[in-house]
Order: structure tokens, then C-alpha cells, then sequence
């Protein structure tokens, strides 16, 4: 418990801004009107397949033979940010069908 005190109170202003930053995301996010959801998406998708080129630098440059921090955060980053382009062109596409005119 200790450990933990003592981590907390070492890290307290990048924990701070972490928490600080997850709320005005949340605050952000959930106040886009749908109108400007369809662009915020399409830029969340761009700097996911940024992600995406970076994750596969670190796997490219790391040490297979061994699970190194390099290998499993770039396999991580892989993994997350093609979730979220997959599931942001999902999400995109459906927005787009709520535009357009019925038959």
C-alpha cells in the first residue's frame, strides 16, 4: 500500500493531467453534434493509421526471439488502433446513412 502511496505522490501532476484530460475529453466528445461527428471521425481514423504505421516501426525494430516492452506495446498499438479505424468507418458509414433520403 505504501508503494502505491509513494508512486501516486512521485507522479501526482502526470496523474493530474491524465485524469484532467480524460474528463474534458469526455466533456468534448459528448457535446459534438451529429452534424460534425462524421469529420471528427474521419480525423480520428487518420491519426489511428499514424498509430497503425508506428505500432509496426516498434514491432519491425524490436527483438523477436524474446517479449520485449518495444514488441508488446507496438503489437498493442496494432491491435487498438485497427480497432478504431475499423470501428470508425463503421461508426462513419452508419452516420452517413442517417443522411441520406429515404426511398
Amino acid at each position: 500500500m505504501e508503494d502505491i502511496l509513494i508512486y501516486f505522490y512521485t507522479y501526482k501532476e502526470a496523474i493530474f493531467i491524465i485524469v484532467l484530460s480524460i474528463y474534458l475529453g469526455i466533456e468534448v466528445i459528448s457535446n459534438v453534434p451529429s452534424v460534425l461527428h462524421t469529420p471528427l471521425m474521419s480525423g480520428a481514423n487518420a491519426i489511428s493509421g499514424v498509430i497503425i504505421i508506428g505500432g509496426i516501426i516498434l514491432v519491425g525494430h524490436s527483438d523477436l526471439s524474446h517479449f520485449s516492452f518495444r514488441l508488446v506495446t507496438g503489437i498493442l498499438a496494432i491491435l487498438f488502433a485497427t480497432l478504431n479505424v475499423a470501428g470508425g468507418f463503421a461508426v462513419t458509414d452508419r452516420m452517413l446513412e442517417m443522411f441520406k433520403k429515404k426511398k
